[in-house]
């Protein structure tokens, strides 16, 4: 990170600095337990964003937090929390381990509240974003139709390119599994399953209704692409969704949805569209028929995970069945998945739906 441009992160409708400060390492502990994100631009002026009550003793603010990134605010030996207490001039009681409930923030002056608030917003955004995703708004792509044209596509290419270098039978997406993701999600305690199930709904009461028609979108699945720039070394190839109509309300019904749950904080923002494909091969997939494509990033305690992949040789893949066709399908729900799961039907395991009609 340069110190002239340091990462910005937006809580509340502000901006903030994350500023670079010298880290300590100790032996036989681990780097992320006491780590603290230095001082936060800004945290110490007046933020509406906050509800801050006055007390007979000062003023208190509460942070609500799933209890898996307590520990964050704690740290080692309880490090992180006394710092942060004696630079904001604060008292911060936070639930014992395993148990949910609402971090509380209180003292003798606001701006020393809303600072430490700023602060805890801070590390539980950095930690969250280390988190693995859990979840992902999909619409499922598994129609019978589609499923038989895809595995006459599996023995098509088997047959006609094996011979490519890396195409072989393991990096071919489970047909039962197939689907369009709208968005990942971290979803850390029951709370926010049913926080994304309230969300979902308001989407369908405010937008998706209307765009939809309170009928099912008519798509079609043609044609394939891949993820990178090099056709002889793809490590992803995907097939394309439109409307069967040719209209745009495919894309712009996921894009709103996208840019809604990126505003609640559901989803961080990486994109500003979602790229509508479905992935049809994917070389994780080789060593590991349960992977899941780009994010399999970090492990549940936050760790970078590297998995090296063998690329294949796509050109004639691509060349072959570059308009390949393989059906038509009619979207009328966005389920929110959990990743790593089935369910009776072999797709992934559905924590909660909206439907079109």
């Amino acid at each position: 990170m340069e110190v002239l441009r340091p990462q910005l992160i937006r809580l509340g409708g502000r901006i903030y600095r994350k500023n670079p400060i010298q880290e300590q390492t100790y032996q036989h502990e681990e780097e992320d337990e006491d780590f603290y994100q230095g001082f936060v631009e800004c945290a110490e002026e007046p933020c509406d964003a906050y509800e801050v009550v006055q007390t007979q003793q000062g003023f208190r603010c509460t942070v609500k937090a799933p209890s898996l990134l307590y520990k964050h605010i704690v740290g080692k030996r309880g490090d992180t929390r006394k710092k942060l207490e004696v630079e904001t001039k604060t008292s911060i009681s936070i639930p014992k381990p395993g148990q949910e409930g609402e971090i509380v923030i209180t003292g003798q002056h606001r701006s020393g509240v809303i600072s430490a608030r700023t602060r805890i917003d801070v590390l539980l955004l950095t930690f969250r974003r280390k988190q693995p995703f859990t979840h992902f708004l999909a619409f499922f792509l598994n129609e019978v139709e589609v499923q038989e044209r895809f595995l006459k596509f599996q023995e098509e290419v088997l047959e006609k390119c094996s011979m490519d270098h890396g195409v072989d039978s393991t990096i071919f997406q489970n047909p039962r599994k197939l689907h369009l993701t709208i968005g990942m999600l971290v979803l850390l305690s029951e709370q926010e399953i049913q926080q994304t199930c309230e969300m979902l709904q308001q989407c369908k009461e405010e937008f998706i209704d209307d765009i939809s028609g309170g009928k099912p979108l008519e798509v079609e699945m043609a044609g394939i692409e891949y993820m990178n720039d090099d056709p002889g070394m793809v490590d992803v190839l995907y097939a394309k969704v439109h409307m069967k109509d040719g209209s745009n309300r495919l894309q712009e019904l996921v894009d709103r949805v996208l840019e809604r749950f990126q505003a609640s904080g559901l989803i961080v923002k990486e994109w500003n569209s979602v790229k509508l494909h479905a992935t049809v091969m994917n070389t994780l997939f080789r060593k590991d028929p349960n992977a899941e494509g780009r994010y399999n990033l970090y492990t549940a305690d936050g760790k970078y995970i590297f998995k090296e992949r063998e690329s294949f040789d796509g050109r004639n893949i691509l060349k072959l069945f570059e308009n390949f066709y393989f059906g038509t399908l009619k979207l009328n729900s966005i389920h929110i998945s959990q990743r790593f799961t089935v369910d009776s039907f072999g797709n992934y395991a559905s924590c909660g739906q909206i439907d079109f009609s």
